[in-house]
């Protein structure tokens, strides 16, 4: 296909970047990440803030800025290649002139917690994408894994959707438990997103969403960024291959429609590889095979393969387009003008 958007709503890059010392930062993104990112043809990356069970409690805020500040550095050292941005226009004119938009994100917010009064906070800083979760219990929210106390938001997870929506901050309904999911789509009044979810339909796994919550998204606007991440695609996570990919996007095609599928892949393997002793098993505490990938998908560079993979099964180019980076660009150009 000619010239067009992909857009990846999920890459924990800013973790590896990170845990480098600072004045490594943006050399290292450029000598490591941007190549990558290149080969994967992606022009609009979602930087999630994600902050590891070391740093929590006492150290996430800390963390949670130190890894803003990152992604800052990492587009003041490589300004011809990429730009951190803020709202539409920008996004629009970082790929116009051939860079790639950088987008943050806060995946469940553990340096802010209760204290709703820093999201304006983070905002300044230039987050504008956020979930208030991850697996377990938050001052504002149930992840998935806490799904049989059948829990809705708290007091102030109503209050961080109602100061999200106030400020133009995307809500992100990936990692939430399911009454959290009803609860927001009960309460929103602007689009939300599930940055990195797949079918339950498909994979029966807590961490998916059902195609009653797939329609919820879409019917705010939003769009569901496809996971890749092997154990969510099927059950024996080491049979995992592109086809369970693209099974998942043709199913919340054919519930949602064409103009509310994205991509969400969730590229750990080379994350979890730099920052895991050798030592360690692969079997998180979770449970979940985290060292198991799609063949050729563990990193942003395999990424024309999902393109390849779906004018093979016949989708038209314009749909393509759509799915692979086209339905995130609406968006944000909506949610964030």
């Amino acid at each position: 296909m000619t010239s067009h958007v992909v857009a990846d709503t999920h890459n924990d890059l800013l973790m590896a970047v990170s845990a480098r010392p600072p004045d490594r930062w943006a050399e290292f993104f450029r000598v490591q990440w941007l190549p990558q990112l290149r080969t994967g043809k992606v022009n609009l990356q979602v930087l999630p803030v994600f902050i590891s069970s070391e740093f929590r409690p006492e150290g996430s805020l800390r963390q949670t800025l130190r890894m803003i500040e990152c992604a800052h550095v990492i587009a003041e050292g490589n300004p011809d290649e990429v730009a951190l941005c803020t709202d539409a226009a920008q996004i629009d004119a970082a790929i116009a002139s051939g860079r790639i938009a950088l987008v943050l994100a806060l995946e469940s917010m553990p340096g802010i917690d209760a204290s709703v009064e820093l999201i304006p906070t983070v905002h300044r800083l230039g987050v504008r994408i956020a979930s208030i979760a991850h697996w377990g219990r938050t001052p504002l929210a149930d992840g998935s894994g806490e799904d049989a106390t059948g829990s809705g938001l708290t007091s102030h997870g109503v209050e961080a959707l109602k100061e999200m929506e106030r400020l133009g901050i995307l809500f992100d309904v990936s990692h939430l438990g399911a009454s959290g999911v009803a609860h927001v789509l009960e309460l929103a009044t602007k689009p939300v997103m599930a940055t990195h979810s797949s079918a339950r339909a498909l994979r029966d796994h807590h961490r998916n969403l059902t195609d009653e919550q797939l329609r919820g998204v879409a019917g705010t606007g939003g769009v569901i960024g496809v996971n890749f991440l092997a154990a969510f695609l099927t059950e024996n996570a080491r049979e995992a291959t592109l086809d369970h990919v693209l099974d998942h996007i043709e199913h919340i095609v054919g519930v949602v429609g064409i103009d509310h599928v994205g991509l969400g892949p969730d590229f750990m393997d080379e994350v979890r590889r730099d920052l895991t002793p050798p030592c360690c098993e692969t079997i998180s505490s979770t449970g979940l095979d985290v060292g198991a990938c799609v063949p050729g998908l563990e990193g942003p560079s395999g990424l024309p393969m999902v393109t390849e993979g779906l004018l093979a099964r016949g989708v038209p180019e314009a749909d393509v387009r759509k799915i692979v980076g086209g339905n995130v660009h609406r968006l944000f150009g909506k949610a964030l003008a």
